[in-house]
């Protein structure tokens, strides 16, 4: 019924883009996903449409009616079943066949939203809002695992959990993608103009810039997709205005001529944390600084990694203790080719001991030398336009690109004379992050906003544990970074972003920051500025971490709800974590907490989670360039989405790097395959069950003391051992350890609850209508039911899809109850445990004597177990028919007593004696276990290679030959290995004699 009403669905938006084509012509736009189709319904019933623009409004009211029409019939599905048409499952987990219909079910019931007890503190993730040109890659694979599990987890424990998504309009990235569209089309972006530019770019995001949202869906993202935000939306434009403004009213913000880094190809400042820096070998230029009036022998030698700015020098700067140059200080040197005379200055900046001991100083193009020349009172020369061509200030080199002047000037130089030397240099090159072109320090003017007083507070805040970051030694970073923090440029020379809210008179000094145009307005009236006179806005925009820096706040109502009871913002703000990668922490993390500390007066969350990042299985960076990168995507379609979650979930702790490999992620396919095996057991158990039991089956809750102490040994050891692993991966989850709480959670399934408690129950289900029967199937869907409610944030697919399938209480997995709500821990049988556990190491103990001696599998044992606790005895003997399935004993054969001595047979050397713990034997007879004739010839056999060996062994240490020439330690060690073989010979001579 679903995959008929999710195709139809999608035959109406097909519907929709045939009419636009034969409106229009061809349309690019293609069906979306089952997936997608119910979160374009969610998102129109938000009032956020996700047609492309281009859509004519009667179109897309007919594909609103028609498939929200379709929604509403498809609501009334339930959950899609894993069985075929004769009610059984598929011999191995098929999640293709699951996840996204699964997904859709869980999305259009509302699971996603936040619910929960509206008493309990509010639970809030905000997502790292991925660029908007994004496509999945491991690291977003890595966060979404990450906040879902944390999602999951706190909404399962009855907290109104919200998960706020959405996108970065990514400022830099996006207009590069279009402006590369635009001119593959032979159009630049001036030529089309800032308004019709930005319609393109806005088509652009609405034709394309959802995939990585819908990639994060195939995931199990369980985020709230009704109330997705975008960076550039109208109440998020209007919160970044706001706070602009606000901090501008406090002082923090102004417009100044700083040294930037500036990128020529993208033409606009970037941040500090935008530039890369490469290790390049390039060369260094050796050259004369003539002083002037004096011969061309009296010269200060000066190197430079940039020629083309030797352009731009004002000053040579020499160490004033320097006895090379101190009689220079305070003349004047001629800059080459130039003419102009610059002086020389003394600064202990200078290292005399590096290079020549003397630097050349350009103000206008390095950040020290910037530095330097605001102490001296230097000028400062910019010789660089926009686009790293060398403007009038170059002279006779204007016009030029920078490469191109540097060759140019060099070799103009070297036919003066001036040239000393050009050696190959291994130097720091730095480029910008998006463009990759190499960057140019440039003073530029540019708006800033003071952070001495912003970074303070976050400081504090993490000081005092308002803030708690995971792991804490990134606290060390976090001091480092904002106890040294510079003011952030927050200007770009882009078009695509949000505009700078500040208005300029024309013709006249001055400036107005508003909120609006008509705030602009009043402020210049005020000011005395004529209501004749143009205001026109900043054509700079703001950088892209301005916006995402007010995330936590603005996507739940900053600033239009502050104060308002009740509100998004009063519930949802503070959120509790913020998880992200480590390498982003002063991009993004330490930007919202400066900035939610000063417009809200609150630290915007309580924790922050950094996770490691996502390398190779040999723990190397991916990169294309390698070849080891790693898609997400088609991880997913080859493993399955909750293979990859688990595996990238478990693949480390906190802050650590996660390296990934196919065999790691086939291992959690293989796990998840396990659990789906083990579905498949209880189902069949559970067939032709009285309906009455079946319902009573279903778990509406722990299992309590008295019915514990109850139950036979297997059965209050699994129980018992499952409480404490809910103890366990409650208070893992809570301290956000993920990685170890998930691999606990893997240990008991595999290990303990298949391996042993589902193995031993097959004794009690010989005949099915018995009270043993009925214990067992209680015991098995209670604790199954436990381990997928706990297992679910995860896995959360399988699990979901397991439990539909299990007698259950409620509509579904995702928003069961955790199985411990509160503090109180779950009742445990210490002693049935202690108990079992010697029943393991019993069944261990006898497995492996069964391999040494090489039993054929199929043969079963006979077996004389003593045992000096009576209790454990009683049981024992209770569970003689568990430990013989498990054991590959004979039942008729078996035999459990009181500690009475060896038996005979042992006595006489014809039975393995095997010692598991103290007060616990066992005595297998040898005549059962192996042929006793073979047996025999193989231990024959084996004593004639064992005495030819030591024949070899005793010739060469009786040869004079070996024992006087070869070293010490080679004839000590042949000693020991003749020991050696002579012990393994008493040994089998020794088992011969037995069997006499």
């Amino acid at each position: 019924m679903y995959s008929r009403a999710a195709a139809q669905a999608v035959d109406f938006w097909a519907l929709g883009v045939l009419i636009y084509e034969l409106m229009h012509g061809a349309s690019p736009f293609a069906a979306p996903s089952e997936i997608d189709i119910y979160s374009k319904i969610t998102a129109h019933r938000a009032g956020r449409k996700s047609y492309p623009s281009s859509f004519a409004p009667a179109l897309c009211d007919f594909l609103d009616r028609a498939v929200a029409d379709e929604a509403a019939a498809v609501a009334q599905c339930g959950p899609p079943s894993i069985l075929d048409e004769n009610g059984e499952m598929a011999k191995q987990y098929n999640f293709a066949a699951v996840e996204g219909e699964l997904y859709a079910w869980w999305e259009r019931q509302g699971y996603f939203k936040p619910g929960g007890d509206p008493t309990k503190p509010s639970f809030v993730v905000p997502m790292p809002p991925p660029n908007v040109t994004g496509h999945l890659h491991m690291g977003h694979a890595m966060f979404v695992a990450l906040q879902d599990i944390m999602t999951r987890f706190h909404r399962m424990r009855g907290e109104p959990t919200l998960w706020v998504p959405g996108t970065d309009h990514a400022g830099i990235a996006t207009q590069m993608l279009v402006e590369r569209a635009l001119r593959e089309e032979g159009v630049e972006r001036r030529e089309l103009g800032r308004e019709k530019f930005l319609e393109r770019v806005w088509q652009w995001k609405e034709e394309k810039g959802g995939y990585i949202i819908n990639q994060m869906r195939s995931l199990g993202a369980s985020a709230d997709w009704s109330r997705e935000r975008f960076t550039l939306e109208p109440d998020m434009s209007a919160a970044v205005v706001e706070a602009f403004v606000r901090l501008h009213e406090k002082g923090l913000v102004y417009k100044g001529d700083y040294m930037v880094n500036w990128s020529p190809s993208l033409q606009t400042a970037v941040s500090d944390l935008e530039v890369e820096y490469s290790e390049e070998m390039g060369k260094l230029y050796y050259f004369q600084y003539r002083v002037a009036g004096a011969s061309e022998s009296d010269f200060i030698p000066v190197a430079t990694t940039r020629p083309e700015t030797i352009l731009g020098d004002t000053a040579v700067c020499v160490h004033p203790d320097d006895e090379r140059y101190k009689h220079l200080i305070g003349k004047s040197v001629v800059v080459p080719t130039q003419g102009r005379e610059i002086p020389v200055i003394a600064d202990t900046y200078v290292d005399m001991e590096f290079g020549t001991g003397a630097l050349k100083i350009t103000p206008g193009h390095d950040v020290n030398d910037y530095e330097i020349g605001k102490r001296h009172a230097l000028p400062i020369i910019n010789i660089l336009n926009k686009d790293a061509t060398i403007n009038a200030a170059g002279g006779p080199y204007a016009g030029l690109d920078r490469f191109e002047c540097r060759e140019r000037l060099w070799s103009d130089m070297a036919a003066q004379g001036l040239v000393i030397k050009a050696e190959p240099h291994l130097q720091r090159v730095p480029r910008s992050q998006r463009g990759g072109e190499v960057i140019e320090p440039l003073v530029s003017a540019q708006w800033f906003v003071k952070m001495d007083r912003m970074a303070s507070r976050a400081l504090d805040a993490v000081a005092t544990k308002d803030i708690t970051i995971f792991p804490e030694r990134f606290e060390k970073v976090w001091q480092n970074w904002l106890g040294n923090i510079h003011d952030w440029c927050v200007s770009r020379q882009l078009w695509w972003g949000h505009r700078i809210p500040v208005w300029y008179p024309e013709g006249q000094e001055g400036y107005f920051v508003a909120r609006s145009v008509e705030d602009a307005r009043a402020q210049a009236t005020a000011a005395g500025v004529s209501e004749s006179t143009p205001l026109h806005q900043d054509e700079d925009v703001l950088d892209t971490w301005f916006s995402s820096g007010l995330w936590p706040f603005a996507t739940v109502g900053w600033p239009q709800q502050e104060g308002v009871s009740g509100s998004d913002y009063e519930r949802f703000y503070p959120a509790a974590v913020l998880e992200t990668g480590y390498d982003i922490i002063f991009f993004w993390v330490a930007r919202m907490v400066m900035m939610g500390l000063e417009l809200t007066d609150q630290s915007p969350f309580k924790v922050i989670y950094l996770h490691g990042l996502v390398r190779d299985g040999e723990g190397q960076k991916m990169s294309k360039t390698k070849g080891n990168v790693i898609d997400p995507l088609d991880t997913m379609a080859q493993f399955g989405a909750d293979a990859l979650r688990y595996t990238l979930v478990t693949g480390a702790s906190p802050g650590q790097d996660i390296p990934l490999s196919q065999e790691r992620v086939e291992a959690s396919r293989n796990f998840a395959n396990k659990l789906w095996n083990a579905g498949r057991y209880l189902l069949g158990n559970l067939k032709d069950v009285p309906s009455a039991e079946l319902a009573a089956l279903a778990v509406t809750g722990p299992m309590g003391a008295y019915e514990l102490a109850r139950l036979p040994l297997p059965e209050r050891h699994i129980v018992s051992r499952c409480h404490q692993l809910v103890a366990r991966v409650t208070a893992g989850l809570g301290g956000y350890d993920m990685g170890d709480t998930g691999r606990l959670i893997y240990e008991f399934l595999w290990d303990e609850f298949a391996d042993w408690y589902i193995e031993a129950s097959k004794v009690r289900m010989g005949d099915r209508s018995s009270a043993e029967a009925q214990t067992a199937r209680r015991v098995l869907v209670y604790v199954f039911d436990t381990c997928l409610r706990l297992l679910h944030p995860f896995m959360p697919f399988v699990t979901e899809a397991l439990w539909q399938q299990l007698p259950h209480a409620g509509d579904a997995l995702i928003v069961a109850p955790w199985p411990q709500m509160g503090d109180a821990p779950l009742p445990v049988d210490a002693a049935a445990t202690a108990r079992f556990e010697a029943f393991q190491a019993l069944v261990r103990s006898i497995r492996n004597a069964r391999a040494e001696y090489k039993v054929e599998p199929a043969r079963k044992i006979s077996a004389n177990v003593q045992v000096s606790d009576a209790a454990l005895r009683a049981d024992l003997t209770a569970e003689a028919a568990a430990l013989a399935l498990l054991a590959r004993l004979d039942p008729a054969a078996l035999s459990v007593s009181a500690m009475d001595g060896a038996p005979g047979d042992a006595a006489s050397g014809r039975a393995v004696h095997c010692v598991v713990q103290d007060g616990l034997e066992a005595y297998l007879p040898l005549a059962g276990m192996v042929d006793m004739a073979k047996e025999k010839a193989r231990l024959a056999k084996q004593a004639e290679k064992i005495q030819k060996d030591i024949a070899a062994l005793s010739g060469r240490l009786n040869s004079s030959g070996f024992a006087d020439k070869a070293p010490p330690a080679v004839v000590e060690a042949t000693r020991a290995q003749l020991v050696e073989m002579q012990d393994k010979l008493a040994t089998v001579l020794a088992s011969m004699e037995s069997m006499a």
